[in-house]
């Protein structure tokens, strides 16, 4: 039976309460955030990471931040050829949007060419309250980006050498490429536990009860 653990949430660089000075937008910043954040709590934890924040804390690992253990749901890397790549001037031109002030611009652009919603969604959720909250993060998108690496490149070699014990989850209702993705992860990260979790998509932080039973199972296992 899983034991309680402490969880310390915080926001990313550019995001709710949390600043950006710097607006470099490199990922050595967001690291040494992540960093901070770890001493903070004791010098030592296990990671999770959702959505590009899944390939951030994959990020951490690689580059050997104190983690014991680390775990992602659908990080956001392309693995296959089940969907295109995204053009390599979209950073660029998301960027230049956000220089206008335009909040909206930037988000649509980053949704539809670099995540692959259809624009028809994309439509949608411009009608939805939820669009405001997504457009009030749009200053921080370059950063997503960037710990994604050009074109969502699947680091294969560097995610190989991570070394501590490492959970891999996808939505078994998830798009097809960040499943394939999920899968590639499992079998390049060594002794990665792969799994799927039944009914749910990528919004799965809206269903924590979903997430929480694998999420306590492996950051308290022996």
């Amino acid at each position: 039976m899983a034991s309680d653990v402490m969880a310390v949430i915080y926001d990313r660089r550019g995001r709710g309460e949390s600043g950006d000075n710097s607006r470099n937008y490199v990922v050595e910043d967001e690291i040494a955030d992540l960093a901070a954040v770890i001493a903070h709590v004791g010098g030592r934890a296990g990671v999770f990471g959702h959505s590009s924040g899944g390939v951030l804390a994959l990020e951490a690992a690689m580059r050997g931040l104190p983690i014991d253990r680390v775990a992602v749901y659908e990080a956001t890397y392309i693995s296959d050829d089940s969907r295109p790549l995204p053009a390599a001037d979209v950073p660029d031109r998301v960027r230049a949007l956000i220089a206008l002030g335009d909040r909206d611009g930037a988000t649509a652009l980053f949704l539809t060419e670099q995540v692959g919603v259809p624009p028809e969604m994309v439509a949608g959720m411009q009608a939805a309250p939820v669009w405001s909250f997504m457009s009030a993060q749009a200053d921080s998108l370059p950063y997503d980006m960037a710990v994604c690496g050009p074109q969502l490149t699947f680091p294969s070699d560097r995610l190989a050498r991570i070394s501590v014990p490492s959970l891999i989850i996808a939505g078994q209702l998830g798009e097809p490429w960040i499943r394939a993705t999920a899968a590639e992860l499992g079998d390049t990260i060594p002794h990665a536990d792969h799994r799927t979790i039944p009914g749910q998509d990528h919004s799965i932080l809206h269903q924590p009860d979903a997430l929480a039973p694998s999420l306590l199972d492996f950051f308290t296992a022996d």
